[in-house]
């Protein structure tokens, strides 16, 4: 009973808090809806940043990840710190002056609208075929494996993730379509300081208990005995994460995802000046350092409870079983709620970037260029709701071997590496014509298709007939070497034919461009801590 209390108690709070907030707004225009009228301040835009990104794939999928492997999986979390830092202080700012609402928008002002068109429609697919259907998949599944719920409601296990597929997308779906991007961004910041919480617990918790009640003893006997699944190098034989991939394919990953990843930069879009927006983007970063706490430590420690009892493919159960094993009957109830929150303030905030895209990139460009706010948020929220009722069908149906969180990156690093080269591209050069974005955009995720998923076997003979590497070649290596493809061929082809037509004149910055004081030396700072985190566990 104190479970249900405590879960409807964290629940109610957050809906509360959305409705306080934006009790007085209007969702009388498009700004007010996809951008929250641009009035977002610094720790709105931070939680809203970090809970966008994290949900149950992180504490289920990257601690699964930890227990079968090494600590070389928080190379996904310390290494975004450093991209949010280029986000701060080189791409917010670019953005803020132009008026950005869209990635997109960008890509039309510099190079056509039919480079747009294919940008926007490869957002929304990449959003539909992997990020939507994998975070209710996977909170789902993790949701079910924490708390049991299948044995509670007395239905089969396939009953239950239907059922919470459903619960959540549907849930998830009302913030961000009838309240816009204002409820989601309140709703992720409630959500995350929950999250950061409770996150937090489970590990100190864990330690307690392996140290008799004094945490640092419990962290000194799990390093002491388990030192190797410390190592952030990652060159254990057949390495999952190998150490090299962070001066590959690592950075263009990190720097699509935190400085032109739609359903992330939107957020700082919506600041109320530049200043604000910096701020916020810094203060995520440095919650990211706090990620391997939360969503790695947890993973070695589960290791050392649990090696005589898990077996390496019973991985997903890490976490669940640690989480099980530690925490007290009374804060199961929240715990459930932060984790349903967190999965909700992901597939929303998602879900409302989608929402964005179609309506200036599809409906406003190609069905209604005369379209008033009001169509706007119409086209919106229809989009909103065919794409959660497609994610929520789709979800089910993936099959869950093998490591979830890397198939959902092996599926975005297919669009990043040719759309990070065209925005890239767009920004440094004014001589590559539009027709050098399209066969990019088009080409560039062809070719990843290929090597990646296709001819995997060649790929990986060849590389060592040249080079001399054996096994498997790691899928963001193969994200860097497309990056790097489609960028020389545009640029080529800006040589070879450079574009003639001037680029549009881009609109008056809409906020003030008062950059933030601190923000040079805060990043300083933060990638200092970074670095040196690697110099600390590196064996």
């Amino acid at each position: 009973m104190l479970a249900i209390v405590s879960f409807l108690a964290f629940t109610l709070a957050t809906a509360f808090a959305v409705y306080w907030f934006t009790r007085k707004d209007r969702m009388n225009s498009a700004e007010a809806y996809f951008l929250g009228g641009r009035s977002l301040t610094a720790w709105v835009i931070a939680g809203s940043l970090v809970l966008t990104n994290l949900s149950t794939e992180h504490l289920i999928g990257l601690n699964g990840d930890a227990f079968r492997h090494t600590m070389a999986v928080t190379a996904w979390e310390t290494t975004s710190a450093l991209a949010m830092i280029l986000t701060a202080l080189y791409f917010l700012p670019k953005y803020l002056h132009r008026g950005l609402s869209t990635i997109p928008q960008f890509l039309a002002e510099r190079y056509d609208d039919t480079t747009r068109t294919i940008a926007t429609g490869l957002f929304l697919f990449s959003y539909v075929v992997a990020t939507l259907p994998v975070v209710l998949l996977f909170g789902a599944t993790g949701i079910e494996s924490l708390f049991d719920l299948s044995v509670k409601l007395g239905v089969s296990y396939r009953q239950s993730i239907y059922l919470l597929v459903w619960g959540v997308g549907l849930l998830g779906s009302l913030y961000a379509i009838i309240g816009g991007l204002k409820a989601v961004a309140i709703s992720d910041t409630v959500n995350g300081i929950g999250f950061l919480a409770a996150g937090l617990l489970i590990p100190v918790l864990a330690l307690m208990q392996i140290g008799d009640g004094n945490p640092w003893a419990g962290l000194a006997q799990v390093y002491s005995e388990e030192k190797p699944k410390f190592d952030v190098t990652g060159d254990e034989a057949g390495a999952f994460l190998p150490f090299s991939v962070l001066f590959t394919g690592m950075i263009v990953n990190q720097v699509f995802f935190w400085c032109v990843n739609q359903s992330i930069v939107q957020r700082a879009m919506a600041a109320k000046n530049l200043a604000e927006g910096q701020k916020g983007v810094l203060i995520a970063a440095a919650f990211k350092l706090l990620g391997p706490l939360i969503i790695v430590l947890p993973g070695v420690i589960a290791y050392h409870m649990f090696k005589g009892e898990l077996a390496p493919e019973d991985y997903l159960l890490a976490y669940p079983s640690l989480v099980k094993a530690v925490l007290p009957p009374f804060l199961v109830g929240f715990f459930a709620a932060v984790m349903v929150g967190a999965v909700l303030s992901t597939f929303n905030s998602v879900l409302n970037s989608s929402a964005t895209l179609f309506s200036e990139g599809i409906y406003r460009s190609l069905i209604n260029p005369a379209a008033t706010g009001r169509q706007l948020i119409l086209s919106g929220r229809a989009a909103s709701i065919l794409l959660a009722l497609a994610a929520m069908i789709a979800a089910p149906l993936i099959d869950t071997g093998g490591s979830l969180y890397n198939y959902l990156q092996k599926i975005n690093a297919t669009f990043f590496g040719p759309m990070l080269a065209v925005i890239l591209i767009g920004f440094f050069t004014r001589r590559v014509p539009a027709s050098a974005a399209q066969l990019g955009l088009i080409g560039g995720p062809a070719l990843f298709f290929i090597v990646a998923f296709v001819f995997p076997d060649s790929v990986d003979q060849l590389a060592a007939t040249l080079f001399g590497v054996s096994g498997e070649v790691h899928f963001l290596h193969l994200l860097a070497l497309v990056f790097v493809l489609t960028a020389a061929m545009m640029l080529l082809m800006g040589r070879l034919r450079p574009r003639e037509a001037p680029e549009r004149a881009a609109r008056a910055a809409p906020v003030d461009m008062t950059p933030w004081k601190h923000a040079g030396k805060t990043s300083l700072v933060i990638a200092a801590v970074t670095i040196g985190f690697y110099l600390l566990l590196a064996q």
